[in-house]
């Protein structure tokens, strides 16, 4: 809301406003914005329907051929940093250090995908309809203000109330909240990872293989030992059941070369996984609840109200596969 001190700076958008008129800018600015935010949730089902369902998302994720490929596995790596840094920000905040806290929870480790930049363009322009320049395209529809335009009442005033609504959004901070949107991709990455590593070892070797390091050297053995078997001089037959007696074991360079070729799958699917995840999570309707979600909180902060940054869970629900895969890695090598 426009508290005394900042309807006293109104007259500096070039229209003298008393505090009467200050107040009722506030009130009819509020009424603006609740129109714009239900045309933004209206929007959520055709925003998800085309860049979501898996011709959205075969569409989106063209723009990962080139650079993602690297950018997409560094930012898996570096969820853990992201994870260290939400825990720092709680504990400076339980000490009392607001600002370091706020600066820790409001930053990001992750580069930008173009993946990343096109889905902000996206969400920008077509489901927030809000003025925006990515350094390569420019959008200057500004659905908020054609609100404001449109109310009979506020036109008269409408210098003042626009210089109102802009005290209450920050473009860094709305910048902020889109990054902490599309960082959620990174975490469906690392998940999707894992579940495909994970049903690989149960169909395959029926252990659980959340990660490279738990399935390399489950990879490599097996490859040994039908090496060996096939090899065997006194025929396959014979070779299966002489190895099923006397195990051959994989060398620390084969379990090495397996893993990093493992690893090496784990960034390519890194960069494409969208186009598997999205449609799932479109079809369950969770794209469409986060949508809603990031709705809410940017009218959170439009209202002026001091709203929570824009949160998923997905990265620790990876971080619980990647430390089983640590567990068994360390038990293996303990044995």
């Amino acid at each position: 809301m426009i508290t005394g001190e900042r309807a006293a700076r109104l007259p500096a958008a070039g229209l003298p406003v008393s505090r009467p008129d200050a107040a009722r800018i506030e009130a009819l600015v509020d009424r603006a914005i609740a129109r714009y935010l239900d045309g933004c949730h209206a929007r959520v089902a055709g925003f998800a329907d085309r860049h979501f369902s898996l011709r959205g998302a075969l569409r989106l994720h063209r723009h990962a051929i080139g650079l993602d490929l690297l950018r997409a596995p560094l930012n898996t790596a570096l969820i853990v940093v992201y994870i260290l840094m939400q825990l720092l920000a709680s504990a400076a905040r339980c000490l009392g250090w607001q600002r370091p806290a706020r600066w820790l929870a409001t930053r990001t480790p992750f580069l930008t995908t173009n993946v990343a930049r096109s889905l902000t363009w996206a969400i920008q322009t077509e489901l927030l309809d809000l003025p925006f320049e990515d350094g390569q395209r420019r959008w200057q529809h500004d659905a908020l203000a054609a609100e404001i335009v449109g109310d009979a009442d506020l036109a008269p005033v409408f210098a003042a109330a626009a210089a109102a609504s802009r005290q209450r959004l920050d473009p860094a901070d709305l910048a902020r909240l889109l990054a902490g949107y599309t960082d959620a991709r990174n975490a469906a990455a690392d998940l999707f990872n894992n579940v495909v590593f994970a049903s690989a070892g149960a169909a395959a070797f029926k252990e659980l293989t959340p990660g490279a390091v738990s399935l390399g050297p489950a990879i490599a053995a097996a490859l040994v030992h039908q090496t060996a078997v096939a090899t065997f001089p006194f025929g396959a037959g014979l070779g299966g059941l002489w190895y099923s007696v006397f195990a051959v074991k994989p060398s620390a360079m084969a379990i090495a070369a397996t893993t990093l070729g493992l690893v090496g799958v784990a960034a390519v699917l890194a960069a494409f996984v969208g186009v598997v995840v999205d449609p799932l999570l479109w079809l369950a309707g969770v794209h469409q609840r986060r949508l809603h979600r990031l709705v809410d909180v940017v009218g959170r902060r439009l209202r002026g109200e001091d709203a929570a940054a824009f949160h998923v869970r997905d990265h620790y629900v990876a971080r619980i596969f990647d430390l089983v895969d640590l567990a068994r890695a360390g038990l293996r090598v303990a044995g």
